[in-house]
């Protein structure tokens, strides 16, 4: 029976009251590293109530072990709860769903982490923190622990353009080690069931603006003999993905202000040529259709940011960005009605202009397609303002007012 630093063995001392930490490990087939994986958890535990005169439980969430990891770990003093989802990320959701104590620290079953060193990620939950991560390329990579494209390539790109997106000032990412609040998990509602958990987690407590630091951790080769169950190519295509999956602005709203911007440019300035105002311009009719397209990109990605942004905040891991509230008497589903209803009759109107104009010059080729091209364009835009008003209001709890289940609170990508 394994004991704790004072003598209790830990079910003894779970009997007595809710642990304060829960150590939690994703398991598949660990036998193999399952003794020295718990017994340095244990060594863990002991260290935390030394120094922080914090309890705690070893939780071994079973993804479906067909090599006896469940009564090994039973044996060797942990808690197994069976995860039936398969994948890392449903394994740790499931372990941390189950967790019983206040403080949640998270690492692989495979040896390659030092329990010990988050002991002090612990601490700086105890100190206020909601999250701490283990920082590999500040704490130390032994040789042969990484691959030298994970190390060179992969962490540090997809690290770095997380950063970028969302601010969260973290500098290793993906680190398996990392202590959470077991409120703030909950608050978080992560649900990815893959690798790309890793980048949820930080996402997300970006986006909530929890609290987050980050401490040293070493990375060691693991203990196994079989092919780890990381894929290096596909695992890194999930998160990248996941990266502008959960950024309406780098998503969407970039690019989609990239495009209107040009376009609008272009069609006018081809309408000050057509005016006389401008003397010369850079391009040709065929401009004056690809500027057409390139507002009407713009639109519909400006739409998707918004809806995108929206399910993110119904959701509840996103917080509402502050300007959105400042316009919130403007941004309804009446206001996308009348707008789209407006440009449509426009179109229609200057599109019967423009017959007519064509009547009278005998049906002959126009000098310009700019009046048929911006009066279409007024149609289209109008059209996908009327409709993206009703799937921003589906999106809003079909409600008219867009942000009407939303709080004060504001933040950004």
């Amino acid at each position: 029976m394994e004991l704790n630093q004072r003598g209790f063995s830990i079910a003894a001392e779970l009997a007595l009251g809710r642990p304060d930490v829960s150590i939690v490990m994703p398991c598949l087939d660990e036998v193999q590293s399952l003794p020295h994986c718990i017994g340095n958890a244990l060594e863990a535990l002991a260290r935390l109530r030394t120094e922080l005169d914090l309890s705690g439980e070893i939780v071994i969430a079973d993804n479906g072990s067909t090599d006896g990891s469940q009564s090994l770990a039973t044996e060797l003093g942990a808690r197994v709860v069976a995860v039936t989802e398969r994948g890392y990320g449903a394994a740790l959701i499931g372990g941390c769903n189950a967790a019983l104590g206040r403080f949640i620290l998270m690492g692989d079953c495979d040896g390659s982490y030092n329990f010990v060193e988050g002991v002090a990620m612990v601490a700086e939950l105890a100190e206020g923190h909601d999250v701490c991560m283990g920082s590999r390329f500040r704490g130390g990579i032994a040789p042969g622990a990484m691959p030298w494209k994970n190390r060179y390539i992969g962490n540090p790109t997809l690290t770095a353009i997380l950063n970028l997106f969302y601010r969260s000032g973290i500098s290793d990412a993906h680190c398996g080690l990392r202590a959470i609040r077991k409120e703030a998990f909950a608050r978080l509602k992560l649900t990815s069931s893959g690798m790309e958990f890793a980048s949820e987690m930080v996402i997300k407590a970006a986006l909530q603006k929890l609290r987050m630091t980050e401490v040293p951790a070493t990375l060691s080769p693991d203990l196994r003999e079989r092919t780890p169950h990381l894929r290096p190519w596909r695992d890194g295509w999930r998160h990248l993905r996941y990266l502008f999956m959960l950024s309406p602005t780098w998503m969407f709203a970039v690019p989609g202000l990239a495009a209107l911007g040009s376009g609008t440019v272009i069609l006018a300035a081809a309408s000050m040529h057509s005016l006389r105002l401008l003397r010369w311009v850079p391009f040709g009719e065929s401009w004056i259709v690809v500027a057409a397209l390139l507002v009407t990109v713009g639109q519909v990605s400006g739409l998707m940011a918004m809806a995108s942004h929206l399910y993110g905040v119904r959701q509840g891991y996103r917080l509402p960005k502050s300007w959105l509230h400042r316009i919130r008497p403007l941004f309804s589903l009446e206001s996308c009605v009348i707008a789209g209803l407006a440009l449509v009759a426009t179109s229609l109107v200057a599109l019967a202009g423009v017959g007519i104009y064509w009547g009278d010059a005998g049906f002959v080729a126009l000098p310009s397609v700019l009046p048929v091209t911006v009066a279409g364009l007024s149609g289209v835009v109008g059209l996908q303002t009327l409709l993206g008003g009703f799937l921003l209001a589906v999106l809003g709890g079909n409600e008219a007012d867009f942000l009407k289940l939303t709080n004060s609170d504001s933040g950004e990508d």
